[in-house]
């Protein structure tokens, strides 16, 4: 019988590169993976258009996916965590002394609503400084992946032809939510010690936010069930691997992101925990923001937004 090959999209990344590389491989199957330059990309097409098998996905993409019934169904392996703190950037020259200064002004937001650095981002606003998002204008330099979802009304499009960091350097938005770094003397982060902030949050109420996850296509788990436990056992592998390279300082050239795990893993043990009840918190935290942002109209069952096969299975080192 011919090997089953699933076309998959994921960025090589610490945590998968094992499987990327080969190192390690799935028992029932075989990965083909596509190299897909810009990400966003895949998770479009993946929403849209049921393009991959196998598909890396920013989890509030897939949570408002799963509302509208797209079919595909995630496993509990969750590929991308950061700390959306310094996310947040503002205009100096606008008279923002806190965040709750932003209450009844312009503030874009990268992309569309449900992007879930914006999601968490706004939450932090939240449930950090007591701002109230509904009386905010938040204005978006893009559309949204689930083509059927409508953002609430106090969201707008940014105007055609406009730049969203020209617009934050001259004022017309007082801040933004996810720019690159905006080269701009006005221009600076609306919460100093970002990456401090972040760590103090997950010390002090459990903050760890997750950003991206991995969804199959229902078509394929309904053929080959097997496919589910094997995916996230292979992508626990590749993933213990590279937590044993931090942990031992072998990573030859660290960047940013391995900072950040590095300094996670010393107040948590280890800085990606697959499996449901390890995340659990984080993923009521993230549905808690995703209602009160009218992303869903009501919180989902955590376990069901997961394959049934693999709602009991944990892969964190310690």
């Amino acid at each position: 019988m011919a090997e089953l090959k699933l076309k998959t999209v994921t960025r090589t990344q610490g945590n998968n590169r094992a499987l990327k590389d080969g190192t390690v491989k799935p028992r029932t199957f075989a990965f083909e993976f596509e190299e897909v330059p810009v990400l966003i990309d895949a998770f479009r097409r993946m929403v849209r258009g049921l393009e991959f098998d196998v598909c890396e996905m920013a989890i509030t993409t897939y949570i408002c996916a799963k509302a509208y019934g797209k079919k595909f169904t995630a496993i509990p392996v969750f590929l991308v965590r950061a700390f959306h703190h310094g996310a947040i950037l503002y205009n100096t020259k606008a008279g923002i002394k806190s965040p709750k200064d932003l209450e009844g002004k312009r503030v874009g937001v990268n992309r569309g609503y449900t992007v879930t650095t914006g999601v968490w981002a706004r939450g932090i606003l939240q449930s950090e400084y007591g701002v109230d998002l509904d009386k905010i204008t938040w204005v978006l330099s893009g559309d949204e992946h689930v083509a059927e979802f409508r953002e609430p009304a106090n969201v707008v499009s940014m105007e055609q032809g406009k730049n969203m960091a020209e617009m934050l350097a001259s004022g017309e938005l007082v801040a933004a939510i996810g720019l690159d770094k905006v080269d701009h003397p006005d221009v600076k982060p609306l919460i100093p010690g970002a990456l401090e902030a972040g760590l103090a949050a997950l010390r002090t109420r459990g903050h760890y936010p997750i950003n991206h996850t991995v969804v199959i296509k229902d078509e394929v788990l309904a053929a080959h069930p097997e496919v589910a436990e094997d995916v996230f056992n292979a992508f626990a592998r590749a993933k213990e691997l590279y937590v044993d390279q931090l942990k031992g300082g072998r990573i030859e050239k660290p960047d940013a992101t391995d900072e950040v795990y590095r300094r996670v893993m010393e107040l948590i043990g280890d800085p990606l925990p697959y499996g449901i009840e390890p995340n659990r918190k984080a993923i009521e935290e993230l549905m808690a923001h995703a209602v009160a942002q009218k992303i869903i109209e009501r919180p989902m069952s955590i376990d069901e937004l997961f394959v049934p096969s693999t709602r009991t299975l944990v892969a964190a080192t310690v």
